[in-house]
């Protein structure tokens, strides 16, 4: 039993190791010319190895990300007011953009522009978790009445983080709490506000 134990654990430390990897090589060469060929060379594993634990190179990633939580929805603060859970939200966003894995997420957010097979994979993958996040900030919201029983959270789930990527990617302006104030007291209070979910 202990050594069925320590092979397991073995598996997972050796899998993360991986996982990893590839993070660091797509950090290093971009999505598109990272392969499963050039992953088994810099992770020391068989190309058997790999496609024994995922199916193809966007599963491996999407794994990867998940592993090292990167795309977290956020929404989970309660802060007691829909001003204080959107500002805690976008400053979750804010700072994985920002932080040692941003480039990388950016780098993958414009490959599965060019990738189907990545872009369902992530939005499988990481759609559940944002609507539910949504769903739990605007339940919240709904009950403080402070918002309309039948508000968007598309105002929030699309509008902020376009508004975000955008301060991040194309802007050399500051992605401060001023800007995440500006953010959610001049578009998103309003929108959720005047917002249905029919919208």
């Amino acid at each position: 039993m202990q050594q069925a134990t320590a092979s397991s654990a073995r598996g997972a430390e050796r899998e993360r190791e991986i996982l990893d990897v590839a993070l660091a090589l797509i950090g290093e060469v971009g999505y598109e010319r990272m392969s499963m060929d050039s992953l088994a060379a810099r992770a020391h594993a068989s190309k058997a190895t790999l496609y024994r634990r995922w199916p193809g190179k966007a599963e491996l990633v999407v794994e990867a990300l998940r592993s090292r939580s990167c795309t977290i929805p956020g929404g989970n603060a309660n802060t007691g007011s829909l001003r204080g859970d959107l500002l805690a939200w976008l400053r979750d966003q804010r700072d994985i953009l920002t932080g040692k894995d941003g480039p990388l997420l950016v780098g993958l957010i414009m490959a599965a522009r060019g990738d189907p097979e990545l872009a369902s994979l992530l939005r499988e993958q990481f759609g559940e978790d944002k609507a539910a996040a949504a769903g739990a900030l605007l339940g919240r919201a709904i009950a403080r009445q402070e918002i309309p029983p039948n508000a968007s959270p598309g105002v929030f789930t699309e509008i902020a983080p376009a508004m975000l990527l955008m301060r991040v990617i194309l802007s050399d302006q500051p992605t401060d709490d001023a800007f995440l104030a500006h953010i959610v007291d001049d578009v998103l209070l309003p929108t959720l506000r005047a917002s249905t979910a029919e919208a």
